[in-house]
């Protein structure tokens, strides 16, 4: 046996194979250059054992993450993290794989065990319900939707659009765990909250980067894009895994063929000829490919050169291929498995921070509402003391105590008055459609569209834990419960995992491979043979030909009798190895700004919640010296009404002073709805308004919510009446009586 290496040189790549045979050949280089051309005879032999040197070096165990520097032919290791600050890790969000029903997409729909055709039936997805939460339809009473904050909360669970969007993400991660199982490169997942939902506070949160293609509005992905400044343009880097689903191929042909004489030695004739050839394709982990062919043929012909009709051969091959340097190993041909595993918990990770959002955009809608219904009732009464003053004053100018002027300015002061209580109205009836469409899927019921919502709670001022915790513990806590950088660290491992594989990439191909085979034919002696080397050429003699069996041919394929066997290995040498040396230096960079990422991530809530401690602190601050204004402008309504009573004052005074009361009001009322936002963004920032509500992340995934939320801090509004929302009637007022004469 001799050896045969045979080297082709096409456009920059070099392919070698080496095997043994039984045949002997020679090494042939070409180019397209003469000069090239004379430079590589001249160097001949020597060429090929450098060649040899460099696969004997690559094969004697240098790692795969050797990348070469630009200007330099040695060889360093490249370094994947670097020394970040000590920060403390994210909490994973638990419970992990998070579903909306019992049914796991990571998993195939049909097993080997099953009906054979399940796995070839499209998948159908339920269609989508439109229909309100019966939670909804039970807090109707008399045409009134009565509304608590637990309530909305809940109803924003089980309806709100941006959640149940969010919600089909996690089936989506699935099917990307099912699709990198067969060796397949993730789809990637949408990552980032979904923010739809009309008015509400932006979030205070910072939206993580994706763990994959595609995006929300929040989290984009794709090729050449990324967010605050990362990009995703690599992911995926590597040699192809092998496919991992075995793959089954058939090949039946019925073929009859009229052949016209030629020659005395080709005759015209008649061929039938029928073949069944099967194969069976697997990859495996270990960076492994294995084929299984199997090919038979029956042919039969009344060509008298043909001693078998019917003739039937079989052969059969199995080859074995195996990855030596680039994609050998099981860690680079499941790469995708695990980048898929850690996209699937980033799904969790940003459905959790799509509560936590969604949640805090609702309780500010509802804390939005409860300021524009106080706004409404606080109007009212303002007007009611206006026209309570103007007809006081009418009353007076009839017996002749005041001016007629004064009449006229109080009219004036109603008109002012009742302008500014419609335009609260409507801003009352806008804040009421608008907790609608957040907390409701279906807005098309004329009786739930026109029905009012009457806000139940009201903030207290109880203080909160929070507010006296060490800044640097609520630092450290936002740290280990935040999403965002939960979904960050993810998508950096992510990151190293496209790294390493870039860097496996770089090496050439080497692979080995080994067949085994063999052929075998047999069929029964032809009717039209003829005995050519006889006078006459008579037919041939019965059984000149033994007559061989389908069953004896296949044994004949087992037994050794005609084997085709033999083992060698295919290299593949990229000569300057410019497209891969690019894709592992991108993809190292992507890497280093992903770290950078993280850590202005870090830095960006640790100010966060810096800031949401001394807001909170500062409203509450605010809303105690506007109760104190309050009350002091109330105190000076009143003394200035016993005042005009006592004839002291004078109606221009007593408008003065319920001017400054209502205005104390109003400051009130904002200063009451800042602080409860403000309390909601600081147990968003902390990721803590689960834990505080009592929300179960089981219950938001399946949009069923059992247990409904408790949230502290709150107490029931005061009774007293109800606002209403259809704008009072201007009626004109009466005619001014004329003055007594003097």
């Amino acid at each position: 046996m001799m050896q045969l290496f045979d080297t082709r040189v096409f456009d920059g790549h070099v392919d070698c194979a080496r095997g043994i045979s039984g045949q002997t050949g020679r090494g042939r280089v070409s180019r397209g250059q003469s000069k090239r051309r004379g430079t590589w005879r001249r160097q001949g032999r020597g060429g090929l054992q450098a060649i040899a040197a460099v696969m004997l070096t690559l094969m004697a165990g240098a790692p795969s993450g050797y990348a070469q520097q630009a200007g330099s032919t040695t060889l360093v290791p490249d370094k994947a993290a670097s020394q970040l600050p000590a920060a403390p890790t994210p909490t994973a969000t638990e419970p992990l794989n998070l579903r909306p029903s019992q049914r796991d997409f990571s998993k195939p729909a049909g097993r080997l065990l099953d009906l054979p055709t399940r796995m070839y039936m499209p998948t159908t997805i339920a269609k989508t319900n439109f229909a309100n939460s019966v939670r909804l339809a039970d807090l109707v009473k008399d045409g009134k939707i009565y509304l608590s904050l637990s309530d909305a909360i809940a109803l924003a669970i089980e309806n709100n659009y941006d959640i149940a969007i969010a919600r089909y993400d996690l089936d989506i991660a699935d099917t990307d765990i099912l699709r990198s199982r067969a060796g397949q490169i993730p789809l990637g997942v949408p990552t980032g909250v979904v923010a739809n939902t009309l008015n509400g506070t932006a979030s205070t949160t910072i939206s993580a980067t994706g763990g994959g293609p595609g995006g929300t509005s929040a989290g984009a992905g794709g090729a050449g894009s990324g967010l605050g400044g990362v990009t995703f343009t690599t992911a995926g880097a590597g040699p192809t895994p092998e496919a991992l689903d075995p793959t089954v191929t058939a090949a039946i042909e019925f073929q009859r063929q009229e052949t016209p004489q030629v020659s005395l030695f080709s005759p015209a004739s008649s061929t039938n000829t029928n073949q069944y050839n099967f194969s069976y394709n697997q990859g495996f982990v270990t960076g492994t490919a294995l084929t299984v062919g199997f090919n038979n043929t029956r042919q039969t012909t009344n060509n008298y050169f043909d001693d078998y009709s019917p003739l039937l051969n079989s052969s059969f091959t199995a080859m074995v291929t195996q990855h030596l340097l680039q994609g050998a190993g099981i860690w680079v041909n499941k790469r995708f498995m695990y980048q898929a595993l850690n996209d699937r918990r980033i799904a969790d990770s940003s459905f959790r921070q799509q509560i936590l959002y969604t949640v805090n955009q609702v309780e500010s809608i509802y804390w939005g509402l409860v300021q524009s219904y106080e706004d409404v009732q606080a109007k009212q009464r303002q007007l009611d003391q206006s026209s309570k003053l103007e007809g006081d004053d009418r009353k007076q100018l009839e017996i002749g105590t005041v001016a007629p002027l004064q009449v006229v300015s109080d009219e004036s002061s109603v008109a002012s008055d009742r302008q500014a209580l419609i335009t609260s109205q409507l801003s009352l009836n806008y804040q009421q459609q608008i907790i609608k469409q957040a907390i409701a899927r279906n807005l098309n019921d004329q009786a739930l569209s026109a029905a009012p919502v009457i806000p139940t709670d009201r903030v207290t001022l109880e203080e909160l834990p929070e507010e006296k915790e060490p800044i640097e513990n609520l630092v450290q806590d936002a740290f280990q419960r935040s999403p965002v950088l939960e979904q960050a660290v993810l998508a950096l491992k992510n990151d190293e995992i496209t790294v390493k594989g870039a860097r496996n990439a770089l090496l050439p191909v080497l692979d080995a491979f080994g067949f085994y085979g063999a052929n075998a034919s047999g069929g029964a002696q032809s009717p039209d043979c003829v005995n050519l080397f006889a006078a006459n050429t008579p037919p041939c003699a019965p059984n000149t030909y033994p007559t061989i069996g389908y069953g004896t041919t296949l044994s004949n394929l087992v037994n050794s009798t005609s084997p085709d066997k033999g083992v060698g290995f295919n290299v593949n040498i990229p000569i300057r190895n410019r497209t891969a040396q690019a894709q592992q230096a991108r993809s190292l960079m992507e890497y280093r700004q992903a770290e950078l990422h993280l850590e202005q991530l870090y830095t960006q809530i640790r100010m966060q919640v810096v800031n949401a401690q001394f807001a909170l602190t500062t409203d509450r601050a605010q809303v105690q010296a506007s109760i104190a204004a309050r009350d002091y402008a109330q105190q000076s309504v009143d003394a200035e009404n016993k005042k005009l009573h006592l004839g002291a004052s004078t109606t221009a005074n007593v408008l003065l002073q319920e001017r400054s009361l209502a205005t104390a009001e109003n400051n009130l009322i904002t200063a009451n709805a800042a602080y409860a936002k403000d309390r909601a963004s600081l147990y968003e920032i902390l990721a803590t308004t689960m834990q505080h509500y009592g929300i179960n992340l089981n219950d938001a995934a399946t949009g069923v919510v059992n247990t409904a939320p408790v949230v502290s801090g709150i107490e029931k509004a005061k009774p007293g009446n109800e606002p209403s929302t259809v704008p009072p009637a201007a009626t004109p007022p009466p005619a001014a009586t004329p003055p007594p004469a003097q």
